[in-house]
């Protein structure tokens, strides 16, 4: 096992992380921010190391300041949570070329899942389901590009090889857009990713968004944890998710799971990592793949009993799976609200001193969160604030107990959403099952 964990990240992650080093035995190593001194897991962890001002690029991307860090503290590996550094291929290899274990997957797959082109190349060899598109970046050929997008159907969307968060993407419907939509893209990814390469995919209208949990060990074992849907999303940031996903087609559901399984052991992957899908029609389309542990995690562990964290350090250890896939099972339903420190109407960031922290309890009720009353929520860095996860022997019980655990959360002295979750649990469809990716930006 580890003896040492230096955790490359704050808040929420960091705790978890913290708290799961702990249960095995693993001395814990807490690197922060100026702004991040009062952080509860630098209060709790065996060590804390300051690694620079507020400002992520001059800490938490700082990979120098990490490693040194790392150096001085005799750390065995480091942790990056999510976020971050999480998805840095040349973080990964400059971890591991500084002696130390990087607890997520080798560099060469994180580069090739990162670069959403060979990831997709990637599962079709796999036999993952893909979005029909241009199998490969668009090339200056104008008269090809017309073609690739008439073959596929419009609506069309072109997006950025590497890009992510919503950005970098551009729904095109008619061909009189296309070129230009495709050279705006192509600048706008320039600029943002220091990549210019594009690619086009068919524009599903009324997706889905459902992704595969896995795990794999890097010695040939491989497992899904079954699926979530995470459909209730704010310019493609996701708000509310679920496991698992409700009214998906059973035998859709079965070859997806299997594919993904199937295809961790051909890329050789290691650690835990989800496969993302669009979902319409009953069939899947892959979309990408994070090579790291998701902020939604909790609803599959809660319906699964598998301690994602738990085994992302013990393979990292080296030892393999403690769990076969036959000997996976879901268990009731589980929900998971993203609690931010932002204006419920205008999604503005709202920073400052919590005044009172109260969280919820009692039967199938979790809180992760990194409050107390009297932190100080700072302006440097996002505004997730804690996931308030809900589970039942049902989705209609692990729903009502979602009702009643957002009416206990009390957070005061700063503004949140958590009205906003309270009504998209009330609201008709959503109790229903399986509202589209577009239907939070449409009711709001």
């Amino acid at each position: 096992m580890l003896d040492k964990v230096l955790i490359a990240n704050r808040g929420e992650i960091a705790l978890r992380i913290l708290r799961a080093c702990k249960e095995l035995g693993i001395k814990t190593v807490a690197v922060h921010s100026k702004a991040d001194r009062e952080l509860m897991h630098v209060r709790l962890a065996d060590e804390a190391v300051c690694i620079g001002p507020a400002s992520s690029a001059q800490s938490y991307l700082n990979i120098p300041a990490l490693i040194s860090a790392a150096e001085v503290t005799d750390s065995s590996a480091i942790h990056p949570g999510y976020g971050f550094l999480s998805e840095n291929a040349n973080f990964a290899e400059q971890v591991e070329r500084s002696g130390f274990v990087f607890i997520g997957p080798r560099a060469e797959t994180i580069r090739l899942m990162g670069d959403k082109v060979s990831a997709i190349e990637a599962m079709q060899i796999a036999g993952v389901p893909t979005v029909p598109g241009s199998d490969g970046p668009l090339g200056d050929d104008e008269g090809e590009i017309i073609a690739i997008a008439r073959r596929i159907g419009y609506p069309v969307i072109i997006k950025a090889a590497a890009g992510g968060g919503g950005r970098g993407m551009r729904v095109v419907h008619t061909e009189a857009h296309l070129l230009s939509a495709v050279n705006v893209t192509r600048t706008e990814a320039h600029s943002s990713f220091g990549d210019g390469t594009v690619y086009m995919e068919k524009f599903l209208e009324k997706p889905r968004h459902v992704e595969v949990q896995v795990l794999a060990d890097g010695q040939g074992n491989a497992i899904h944890l079954f699926d979530r849907d995470c459909s209730l999303q704010r310019r493609h940031q996701k708000v509310l998710e679920e496991a698992p996903a409700p009214g998906i087609d059973p035998e859709a559901r079965a070859r997806v799971l299997e594919a993904c399984r199937q295809a961790c052991i051909e890329i050789n992957y290691r650690g835990a990592g989800t496969f993302e899908f669009l979902y319409e029609d009953g069939e899947f389309f892959f979309i990408e793949m994070n090579t790291r542990v998701q902020v939604e995690h909790p609803v599959t562990e809660m319906v699964t009993g598998v301690d994602i964290v738990r085994e992302q350090l013990r393979i990292a250890s080296g030892l393999p799976l403690s769990i076969a896939q036959e000997d996976v099972k879901i268990h009731g339903h589980a929900f998971e609200c993203r609690i931010n420190a932002e204006d419920a109407r205008t999604f503005m960031p709202s920073p400052g001193k919590v005044t009172l922290y109260h969280p919820p309890g009692g039967l199938g009720v979790r809180m992760d969160s990194h409050l107390y009353t009297g932190y100080t929520v700072p302006p440097h860095y996002d505004s997730l604030i804690g996931k308030l996860i809900t589970w039942g022997d049902s989705r209609e019980i692990a729903l009502t107990r979602m009702r009643n655990g957002l009416d206990e959360l009390l957070v005061e002295g700063i503004k949140t959403n958590i009205d906003l979750h309270k009504d998209l649990v009330r609201d008709g469809y959503f109790q229903q099952g399986g509202v589209n990716i577009h239907y939070l930006e449409k009711k709001r």
